[in-house]
């Protein structure tokens, strides 16, 4: 009987080693979060959705997965309410080799960050220059003294392998309270590239501001207009009243607000707009607005290696803060089946042996 028991423990131990045998790297796998629910929320939200290549994958080393990453993307979803293709790229690493940054102008991406030194001229660089959401590492004090006009750039991560990352709660409910504009990588660069293609003329007491198409996203961009005057109205090429911005508004909007010696015009790309006075002004005078507004600065918080929405998700339900979430292809889970198919074979084999062993102790006595 002692032998059949020690047999018996073996079989056991096989059998448990063999279900709690460690997963293995396989085929890529999808993130379903990108377009159920929390992809679309995230969009209405603000959000932007950019990539970081493949999980496990040096996009420095295997370029292929730039364009890859763009398509699984855009298999799932929009970029951002302004556009559907992707145009931010995250790159791990300090320096951008010549033939990853083709790879990257070539597939459509126009912005890189966030630890790059240095990019090439026909690429626009974004650095992390506000530290972390996560808590012991949060720094309110960069996001409060950035200068006028500059984007803050914070870096979020929920994960790192099994390990989850705890959120810095008081630097969050703090950023959700300041006056800042709440933007993203891609929408605070093309509405300073849109503001600063509209032009404006004026004849008599009506000034006319006409905004350029855009070859991207429709993003909206913003002018100053300074007169001596009032305004009676302001319409739209099909006559139709253009809405007024609130003075707390920290999201991106069309529309115009009042600001002592003139006005702010937030205009979308390819668009005529006419601005009515009460008279003819003595002087008049329009300037590209860099932050949305008249806001001081703007901020961004940015999700690194996002493999799971849901996951990196869940700490801003309710938040108001507007995310560029740097899309990562996650890698799929492949079951080892090497000690699965030796537990079914031992499985298969024990009724057999336990048969064996009992005749062998009746033949015995």
């Amino acid at each position: 009987m002692d032998n059949r028991s020690s047999q018996a423990t073996v079989m056991l131990a096989i059998l448990l080693v063999s279900t709690s045998a460690p997963a293995v790297a396989g085929e890529w796998t999808e993130d379903t979060w990108l377009e159920n629910i929390i992809g679309p929320e995230r969009l209405v939200n603000g959000d932007e959705f950019g990539c970081h290549g493949y999980e496990g994958v040096s996009t420095l080393a295997e370029n292929w997965v730039i364009e890859a990453c763009r398509d699984y993307l855009m298999d799932s979803t929009n970029a951002s309410r302004w556009g559907s293709a992707p145009i931010s790229f995250g790159i791990s690493g300090q320096s951008l080799d010549d033939a990853t940054a083709e790879q990257l102008t070539s597939s459509g991406f126009m912005i890189v960050g966030d630890k790059l030194s240095e990019a090439p001229d026909d690429l626009i660089l974004v650095t992390r220059n506000g530290a972390s959401m996560e808590k012991g590492v949060a720094d309110t004090s960069l996001i409060e003294s950035a200068e006028a006009d500059t984007l803050v750039s914070i870096y979020w991560r929920a994960r790192i392998d099994d390990l989850r990352v705890r959120e810095d709660k008081d630097a969050i409910a703090w950023l959700e309270e300041q006056p800042l504009w709440f933007t993203t990588w891609g929408e605070w660069n093309l509405h300073r590239i849109a503001g600063q293609s509209t032009v404006t003329s004026i004849e008599g007491s009506q000034i006319t501001s006409t905004s350029q198409p855009s070859s991207t996203w429709s993003v909206p961009g913003t002018i100053r207009l300074q007169f001596d005057a009032e305004v009676s109205s302001i319409y739209d090429s099909s006559g139709e009243q253009y809405p007024v911005i609130p003075p707390d508004a920290r999201k991106l909007q069309v529309g115009w607000r009042q600001i002592e010696g003139g006005i702010l015009l937030t205009q979308a790309p390819d668009s005529i707009l006419t601005i009515e006075l009460d008279s003819e002004p003595d002087s008049y005078h329009s300037t590209s607005v860099i932050t949305f507004n008249d806001h001081h600065h703007a901020v961004t918080v940015v999700g690194h290696h996002t493999t799971n929405l849901f996951q990196w998700t869940a700490d801003f339900v309710n938040s108001e803060l507007v995310f560029t979430w740097l899309i990562e292809r996650p890698a799929g889970i492949e079951q080892s089946w090497f000690l699965p198919a030796m537990a079914l074979t031992i499985l298969i084999a024990t009724p057999v042996t336990i048969r064996y062993l009992i005749k062998k102790d009746i033949d015995a006595q």
